[in-house]
């Protein structure tokens, strides 16, 4: 019997700390709603992080906390949270808000392609939101002309790369040109040297010619100065 009443006393405490706990979390919500609705978003985020703290699998904390993070800019962090959200919600109209403003924060940041999922999964929760789609039909508009320009852009690289390549080839031929241009006009190496040795040799074969008229010549004189002498020493 008081085994019995122990385990009825425990089981009365539990429950008492769940409720305290529930209505802490509970304040903190409510005081961060009426922050974020008065635009004080900082104080907001505090508010919900506590509540955070009091009960981690919060989504409706985790969710409240991605619009406050959202409306400071901190889109990373505020969709990190609505990914959280998102994998403990199970009630479907909670869901479509999440989906929802994971849609708005991929086509506010261009990614239109993930912006089209997360309005499918939101209007799949929720078929009656006509903004929701809206928001889809203007995205899928948007990502298509992404994709458009973006086919544009790689056509044009294309382009410049095949303009680019036969430039290279228009310059490669012209330098040919020039070389077989320069071939023309300068004689071979091999036939200047040929030129070369052929001045060396005339010049060799000259200097040789003189030398033997030369020698010819001294040859003569030899002879005149012999007969000049003898006629000198026969004197008839």
């Amino acid at each position: 019997m008081l085994k019995s009443k122990y385990i009825l006393f425990v089981v009365f405490l539990l429950s008492a700390v769940a409720v305290s706990a529930q209505k802490e979390e509970r304040d903190y919500i409510r005081k961060g709603n009426r922050l974020f609705n008065d635009s004080v978003f900082v104080d907001a985020e505090v508010n919900y992080r506590k509540a955070l703290e009091v009960n981690p699998k919060s989504s409706v904390s985790m969710y409240n906390l991605g619009n406050t993070l959202s409306q400071q800019q901190k889109f990373q962090d505020a969709m990190e949270q609505y990914v959280a959200a998102g994998n403990i919600e199970k009630d479907k109209m909670k869901l479509a808000h999440i989906y929802h403003n994971m849609g708005v924060l991929f086509q506010a940041g261009k990614d239109y392609a993930k912006a089209v999922d997360a309005y499918k999964m939101s209007l799949r929760n929720n078929p009656t939101d006509d903004e929701t789609r809206y928001n889809l039909a203007l995205a899928q508009k948007m990502l298509k002309d992404q994709q458009q320009n973006q086919q544009n852009q790689d056509q044009n690289k294309d382009q410049q790369k095949q303009d680019q390549k036969q430039d290279q080839n228009k310059d490669k031929q012209n330098d040919q040109k020039q070389d077989e241009k320069k071939d023309q006009q300068q004689p071979p190496k091999s036939e200047k040297q040929n030129n070369q040795m052929s001045k060396e040799n005339a010049e060799q074969l000259l200097n040789s010619v003189m030398q033997d008229e030369k020698d010819v010549q001294d040859k003569v004189k030899k002879q005149q100065k012999v007969l000049q002498g003898g006629r000198l020493e026969k004197d008839w």
